[in-house]
């Protein structure tokens, strides 16, 4: 059979009938029990592409065995023939004869197994080698491409049909392998179709980040015979990532799973039969066109994909002219993100900061401005390195290697120079974009150019430029229109490039500058757009928006750049090229600025260059700033501390001076304005952020007032000893505390977290306060504050204590923590009472009269009670909770440990529950996200406050998110859960969780099978922490006076850990097999809108800490997480989540009450 008839008899199966691939080479060859001398020497053992030339017998028994079980096609024992891989063993000079004689041994077994009806072929295997380009390291794309060039070249000469790279984990590695297998059809002056196959991992992505859609959108410029996933996991995990690659591949689609994951003992255990339903399923939806097995697969699993195969419909290809460009993540170019925003500020031309930095050598902090681009809209980032004084292409590449570990935004590869474009996207994993090509000497640039874009896979921006003398740079709407056609006539047809990756640039010009030429080109730019995007609807258009406003006034730049911006878009524009960090919403300018603008776009009127610019440049300041200037001195003073302003603030207070010591000026003007803002605080006019920006100006005015004090003068108005209580690690509040009571006159002593009564007791002695002050967060504080007041009592201390956190209530100070103690122990719901507690305190009027309405609400509490007990009856337990089981148990895609170290925040700050961060922490009032849509200005103040946090964060390497996580199989056995360790049953851990006593009787055992039933079932579990220096900065900020930072910095701590539990809970479900619906949105998960539920302990329904001892055991978290137990079973550091993952669909949250965890801990101790 002619090499060209076999290509024919493929394409033609492969559009009659599902083929089927074989089955593992591997667990063939380790069932087959070789030694040494099988492999050729102790020193090749191992190295099973070597059995080729030692044993080929056993080889070509294992494709025989294949064949006669049923498959279309076999894979060459080449697994691992790279000169790389092969160097391990001191083989790779063999690499080009071992591939060679592989292809020819699998093509003679083929060939002899061929029938007219049933002929096979065979896929020559290029497998992903030990080093991944993005990941790894340790080798380049050349070195890479080279070592593929040697494999392509013996396969090829060996007589396969097809070059199949597989397994791939890295889709650089990819690219690499297609480069070599280029060079590898030009050396033989022949071809042979090529397919490829990715690596999903259990985590949901392949291992160098790329998603299935953005593993297709980087490779879909090839034309592959298939494209498929093999390996990894088993057929039931691969469900959603063979339904995203059907959805979108116009090739046929491969489905190649293992047989399950391997246990702790390194077995398969998905049967065949097993294995064959589910990827039947795939076939029956027409997700698949090749089906086959991976690691764990023995012939009986081809031989009943093959029977299970026959008669199953064929899939046809999608044909899409969507534009979709990709980097880790894809970007689909539709109307629904139009326009995509391109952020600027990576470049060198167009930003003075930027080139700064790259000339500095300050790449990491360059690539800092990369992830704020992106992190505040941009959908594609830009990158020109193009500095006349220095090496481009060494900038490039040292630039891209860091921003694209920042960044999974798609790039725009800003060049001029075709090298430098062709190690840009040497660099790249996905689709990038060119930036640019145009007609300007001809088809020079085309020619230079465009050929990148189909090696490498990239969309082109065309710039409406061409040779014609007299407009080369198309001005006028005809113009840009005539290039546009031509280009795109050029393009398509002599070039092969879809329509649907090539973008249009009609050019803006700058419509200030007065020059004629210019003189109304907004307009045309605009209406340009409109004729290009009617006549080319498959092509995308693209604008530098910024350049319409060079030369104007810094004021107004922003302002025309949005109002031109805003027309564009109505006229089709669909990807702008802008400083995402700079934009001002259309609808938020004035309506008198954008008449400027608009009349300065079309050139209507008498000057309306002069009118824009005189408007913006005479632009008269802020009314605040003027009317605080028009105040008496004493009330700009006052002002400065309400408004938490520290503009003019020295200056007064060195104009105070001159009349007044530095403690009246305290105790006078500012403590008024610390007084009102307590006041407006109170009368919920302030939120906690607005108090921290006045206490930074309070400390501001202390620090410049210090200076000028005698050192006699104190503005100390009392002493206070501040602790978060033995076993608690939690200091938020208690910092919210020191700040607020620190600049209203109060010497702090703050003792930090995990404080035993005795440390308290020392500290008393030593520093001798006018009060302590005792914060907790959760149950177990609340106990430890009763044991901490008896301890007081021993010790002879009675100074007033203020307790405060959210476990308590006043109740319980006034009830369970009060008679404990001889002073006056009073709740402090938050800081700012703490405050008033303390001025009362301080004050020997009020004082007592505070200690007589404590005495009397103690009072009232104890006969309300007495009251309530009167008839009461307990009345009898409710039955145990029935909980249904009716339902598939779904399998985990394995049953290792996972360990995400580094993992990006950016993807974990967006779900964050903004009612918890700016509500909760920052004391928001009102529905933050709802205010912050409709534009309140004070929701956008607050909002930008925590980005500047949230960028300072991701600058550090010291604040990290890291996690583990796994699945255990596991049964319940009444109130009990038993985790297993093993196949065998081996009872590895048990948990006994409390039940209700009332209501629905329900207790977490519930929710897995029951041990009786003979079936096992899974529960999941997983510890999130985001890093450990998060209190040490928290602290150098509060002594640096940044008080609001430091509070939401440790706000947005607590909040990620969280949200990084909520994406693990997500990735979970994925990962079972039940992923959220497509179009699920950050509030569905914060309203636990989906199926399962995961309980975390010292909550309701599982209120024991001491149970994180077993969960830490259990993940091995004290060597694999830099998170510590502290001796009341709290995780250190605070921002850190541990959870129990269920996955009954009827699981829900519920309460143990008071009565219920007092027998749990009773039946606990009793055994």
């Amino acid at each position: 059979m002619s090499k060209i008839s076999q290509y024919d008899e493929l394409k033609s199966a492969l559009g009659q009938r599902l083929l089927v691939i074989d089955g593992a080479m591997g667990t063939a060859i380790q069932a087959r029990d070789l030694g040494p001398d099988d492999f050729g020497g102790a020193e090749y053992e191992g190295c099973n592409e070597y059995l080729t030339v030692t044993r080929p017998d056993v080889i070509e028994d294992i494709h025989r065995s294949y064949l006669e079980a049923g498959a279309d096609i076999i894979e060459t024992n080449t697994f691992g023939s790279t000169p790389v891989v092969l160097a391990e063993y001191d083989l790779a000079h063999e690499a080009s004869r071992l591939n060679q004689e592989a292809a020819a041994l699998a093509r003679r077994a083929a060939d002899n197994a061929s029938t007219e009806d049933k002929p096979r072929f065979v896929a020559g295997s290029m497998g992903p080698t030990t080093k991944t380009i993005s990941v790894t390291g340790g080798i380049t794309f050349e070195e890479l491409s080279g070592d593929y060039h040697i494999q392509a070249l013996g396969l090829i000469e060996g007589g396969v049909d097809i070059l199949l790279l597989e397994t791939s984990q890295d889709t650089l590695n990819v690219k690499a392998g297609l480069e070599g297998i280029d060079r590898a059809f030009a050396e033989l002056g022949r071809e042979v179709p090529v397919a490829v196959q990715g690596t999903v991992e259990p985590m949901g992505t392949l291992l160098a980040g790329q998603d299935v859609e953005a593993f297709y959108t980087s490779l879909a410029h090839r034309d592959l015979l298939w494209i498929g996933l093999n390996c990894a996991t088993g057929p039931n995990f691969m469900t959603d990532h063979i339904r995203t690659l059907a959805s979108l591949s116009k090739f046929p689609v491969a489905c190649v799973p293992n047989a399950g994951m391997p246990d702790e003992n390194g077995n398969y255990n998905e049967t065949p039969e097993a294995m064959a339903e589910t990827v039947g399923r795939f076939a029956e939806s027409g997700w698949v066109n090749l089906i086959g097995g991976c690691c764990g697969t023995v012939p009986k699993h081809v031989e009943l994909l093959a029977d299970m195969a026959s008669g199953k419909p064929v899939r046809s290809g999608v044909e899409s002219e969507e534009t979709r460009v990709s980097g880790i993540e894809t970007l689909l170019v539709d109307d629904d993100v139009r326009p995509a925003i391109v952020g600027e500020r990576t470049n060198v031309l167009g930003s003075r900061r930027f080139r700064r930095l790259i000339a500095e050598g300050s790449f990491e902090e360059a690539a800092e401005i990369g992830r704020r681009q992106v992190r505040n809209g941009a959908h594609i980032l830009d990158i020109c390195l193009q500095d006349p004084d220095r090496d481009e292409a060494a900038d490039v590449s040292q630039f891209l290697d860091l921003v694209s570990k920042k960044v999974k935004a798609p790039f725009m590869i800003d060049s001029t120079d075709s090298a430098v474009i062709e190690l840009a996207l040497q660099k790249l994993q996905g689709k990038s974009i060119i930036n640019s090509i145009n007609l300007e000497d001809g088809e020079v640039r085309f020619q230079a150019v465009v050929p990148l874009a189909r090696r490498f896979g990239a969309a082109l921006v065309v710039g409406c430029i061409d040779d014609d003398k007299e407009q080369a740079q198309a001005i006028t709407r005809e113009r840009k229109l005539e290039v546009a056609l031509r280009s795109a006539k050029l393009l398509t047809e002599k070039y092969g490039v879809p329509i649907s990756d090539i973008i249009f640039d009609p050019l803006v010009f700058p419509v200030g500058t007065g020059d004629e030429n210019y003189v109304g080109s907004g307009a045309e730019t605009i209406e340009g757009v409109r004729l290009i995007k009617e006549a080319l609807p498959g092509a995308k258009t693209v604008l530098g928006i910024s350049n319409v406003s060079f030369g104007l006034p810094a004021a107004g730049r922003e302002v025309l750049n949005s109002v031109f911006l805003y027309h564009c878009v109505q006229a089709g524009l669909d990807m702008a090229i802008v400083n995402s960090e700079g934009m001002e919403r259309y609808a938020s300018i004035p309506e008198d600025e954008r008449k400027l603008a608009e009349d300065l776009i079309w050139s209507r009127g008498g000057d309306p260059v002069a009118a824009f610019a005189d408007h913006f440049r005479e632009k008269a300041p802020k009314a605040t700033s003027e009317e605080r200037l028009n105040l008496p001195l004493d009330e700009r003073l006052a002002l400065a501390i309400i408004e938490g302003s520290k503009e003019g603030l020295a200056d007064d207070l060195d104009e105070a001076l001159t009349g007044r010591s530095p403690l009246e000026i305290i105790n006078g003007p500012l403590m008024d304005g610390m007084t009102e803002v307590g006041r407006q605080f109170n009368a919920n006019q302030l939120i906690v952020a607005e108090v921290l920006q006045s206490a930074e100006s309070m400390k501001f005015s202390v620090s410049h007032l210090e200076p000028h004090m005698e050192q006699s003068e104190t503005t100390v108005k009392g002493k206070v000893v501040l602790a978060t209580v033995k076993g608690d690690v939690h200091d938020i509040g208690k910092n919210l505390v020191e700040i607020i009571m620190g600049n209203n006159g109060y010497e702090i002593i703050n003792l930090g977290i995990k404080v035993p009564p005795q440390d308290l007791i020392e500290a008393y002695r030593e520093h001798q306060p006018d009060m302590i002050g005792l914060s907790g967060l959760l149950v177990k504080s609340a106990a430890m504050m009763v044991e901490t007041a008896q301890d007081f009592q021993q010790a002879g201390i009675s100074c007033p204590v203020l307790v405060g956190g959210a476990a308590l209530s006043n109740r319980f100070t006034r009830l369970r923590i009060a008679p404990e103690y001889g002073g006056i122990v009073a709740y402090a719901p938050d800081a700012m009472s703490g405050l008033a507690l303390a001025n009362t305190i301080q004050d020997a009027d009020e004082r007592a009269k505070l200690t007589a309405s404590l005495d009397d609400e103690a009072e009232s509490m104890l006969s309300a009670d007495a009251a309530s007990r009167v008839g009461e009856d307990d009345g009898e337990d409710v039955p145990p909770a029935q909980v249904r089981h009716d339902f598939d148990i779904p399998n985990p895609p394995d049953l290792r440990l996972h360990v995400l170290n580094d993992h990006p925040l950016e993807e974990i700050f967006p779900l964050i529950n903004p009612q918890m961060l700016y509500v909760r922490h920052l004391g928001y009032k009102g529905r933050f996200a709802d205010d912050l849509e409709a534009g309140d200005q004070a929701a956008k103040e607050l909002q930008d406050s925590v980005r500047r946090v949230e960028d300072l964060i991701l600058a550090r390497e010291d604040i990290k998110a890291n996690a583990a996580l796994k699945f255990f199989q596991a049964n319940s056995d009444g109130q009990r859960i038993i985790i297993y360790g093993s196949e065998d049953k081996r009872v590895a851990e048990e948990f006994y969780f409390g039940r209700q006593s009332q209501r629905d009787g329900l207790c977490l055992a519930d929710y897995l099978l029951p041990r009786s039933g003979g079936k096992v079932d899974y529960i999941g579990m997983f510890v999130t922490s985001i890093g450990n220096g998060v209190r040490q900065l928290a602290e150098n900020w509060m002594a640096e006076g940044q008080f609001l930072n430091a509070h939401i910095l440790q706000a947005l701590a607590l909040e990620s850990a969280e949200a990084f539990a909520e994406l693990l809970h997500q990735q979970i479900r994925q990962m079972w097999g039940f992923g959220d619906p497509v179009g699920t949105t950050p509030q569905d998960l914060f309203r636990t809108q989906y199926r399962g539920k995961r309980f975390s302990f010292g909550y309701p329904a599982c209120p024991r800490l001491e149970d994180q001892e077993q969960i830490f055991r259990m993940l091995e978290v004290p060597g694999k997480l830099d998170i510590e137990l502290t001796e009341g079973y709290m995780m250190d550091p605070e921002s850190s989540v541990s959870a129990l993952v269920f996955h009954h669909p009827d699981a829900k949250y519920f309460n143990l009450s008071e009565s219920d965890i007092e027998r749990l801990e009773k039946e606990i101790s009793r055994g």
